[in-house]
């Protein structure tokens, strides 16, 4: 599960302190140093328990739209600083069952009861409210291959909560959480690490009954590109498609770059596609172009 970071610090900082420190340190959470560090200012900016309502309330007050900047992130987030080359700092909103917004959007909208890791590590601090309880699992990363319905090796090891006050490492690729709502609203400050290598590292979703692995959930934005462009059609797109296919250094890009030209043949040339993919030489590959050719003849 993540490591709790049982550090004690009654000094506060104001935000702007906290992000000119991470700045100056960097936020390297391999190095133990650095992550300490980290934690050291979460600490302390967790300290100050007026800073999040006065950026609120200037929010709320602002009528040329800064509202709308300050949950770029998604409706349950403040960003608290701008996207960084190496983090970025956020509160996350935790509503409980008995709250409104839950009640008109479902659990799933706030990622309940989603099990699943994280391609990036982060620090996490319960700074308002009870917190929410998660199932902690744990998984070798290294010994899947990412194939839908592959077995995942999860481990599961407690259900805790994210006390007020609590401060925790979540570690990339290897700790794997479903998250329960809190008794009553509750946020977390965390800092997250960012890097060029994130986004062609997968994120997944698990299915802990079966233990499998049930889904991907960090598509970059150039798979999304892709799709697209060979969708609209054009030569030049499925020329590209074709060649990510072949030659593209990451494996679920041209999974995607596969998926793209299947979405545009007509069923009957979409089995012999995916039987070509079978001798990829990628085991993730292979096993997602057996699925989809049984998928099809289960269609047929």
């Amino acid at each position: 599960m993540p490591r709790v970071i049982d550090y004690r610090d009654d000094a506060t900082s104001s935000l702007g302190d906290c992000v000119e420190a991470l700045k100056s340190d960097g936020f390297h959470p391999q190095e133990e140093e650095s992550l300490l560090s980290a934690a050291r200012w979460l600490r302390r900016l967790g300290n100050d328990r007026q800073f999040l309502a006065d950026i609120m309330l200037a929010e709320l007050k602002d009528s040329a739209g800064g509202e709308e900047d300050a949950s770029s992130y998604g409706a349950q987030v403040v960003m608290l600083s701008p996207l960084g080359r190496e983090f970025f700092l956020r509160a996350n909103f935790w509503p409980s069952q008995q709250d409104y917004v839950f009640r008109a959007s479902g659990h799933s909208a706030f990622s309940y009861e989603l099990p699943h890791d994280h391609n990036f590590d982060f620090l996490t601090l319960g700074y308002f409210g009870p917190g929410y309880a998660s199932d902690y699992y744990e998984y070798d990363y290294e010994a899947v291959e990412g194939v839908i319905g592959e077995k995942a090796g999860l481990r599961f090891v407690e259900r805790s909560t994210l006390d007020p006050g609590k401060l925790m490492h979540y570690r990339a690729h290897r700790d794997v959480h479903s998250q329960l709502p809190p008794q009553s609203l509750s946020v977390s400050l965390n800092i997250m690490h960012s890097g060029g290598a994130q986004g062609w590292l997968d994120q997944y979703r698990f299915d802990v009954e079966k233990d499998e692995i049930a889904g991907v959930i960090s598509p970059g934005g150039s798979e999304i590109f892709l799709r697209v462009a060979v969708g609209l059609g054009g030569d030049d797109a499925r020329d590209l498609a074709e060649n990510f296919a072949r030659h593209h250094p990451s494996e679920r890009m041209r999974l995607t770059a596969l998926e793209a030209q299947a979405g545009i043949l007509p069923v009957a040339e979409r089995d012999a596609l995916w039987r070509r993919a079978e001798g990829n030489g990628s085991r993730l590959i292979a096993g997602e172009a057996t699925n989809r050719r049984a998928a099809l003849a289960t269609a047929a």
